[in-house]
């Protein structure tokens, strides 16, 4: 049961990392099923309460990371809600509409036409707040991994 334990956990991990790519995979999610599918196979004797408290700690800091990211990103470069929203929207679209690239043509796209219909900004800052919310994004998924890792490695501490 140890091995099937292992395997389903890092299955899960392994698609966590996959949502921070495809924001349509809830990456919290994977990365937290991971943890209850091995107890419930192996055993939730390692996995205490102190286990369960940093884990919640560091899913409160991995939404905020990813808020305060998109924020930063979009206001960082004169952008508005509006862009913030456009950026968003983009980004839950843009992987479907053109796969791979979407990922970051999508916020890009979406922070310019919301800021052009919205706000009616000129193109310049419109581009510029594009550019802004595909650097917040960037910066979201690399601070979301790293605590993902963080995470995982805790995990990894407890079982020992």
């Amino acid at each position: 049961m140890l091995w099937i334990g292992w395997i389903v956990a890092i299955v899960m991990f392994v698609i966590a990392f996959v949502g921070l790519i495809y924001p349509i995979i809830p990456s919290v999610i994977f990365l937290f099923a991971g943890f209850l599918l091995y107890g419930a196979i192996v055993s939730f004797d390692e996995l205490t309460w102190l286990f369960w408290v940093i884990e919640v700690m560091f899913l409160v800091l991995l939404f905020g990371a990813d808020t305060v990211a998109n924020l930063v990103g979009v206001k960082k470069f004169g952008g508005s809600k509006a862009g913030m929203w456009g950026s968003t929207i983009g980004l839950l679209i843009g992987p479907f509409v053109i796969p791979v690239a979407g990922i970051l043509i999508g916020p890009f796209l979406g922070a310019i036409i919301a800021e052009l219909v919205i706000t009616r900004s000129g193109l310049k800052q419109s581009v510029k707040t594009g550019v802004g919310s595909v650097v917040g994004f960037l910066t979201s998924v690399a601070v979301k991994g790293v605590l993902m890792a963080i995470m995982i490695i805790i995990f990894f501490i407890f079982l020992q």
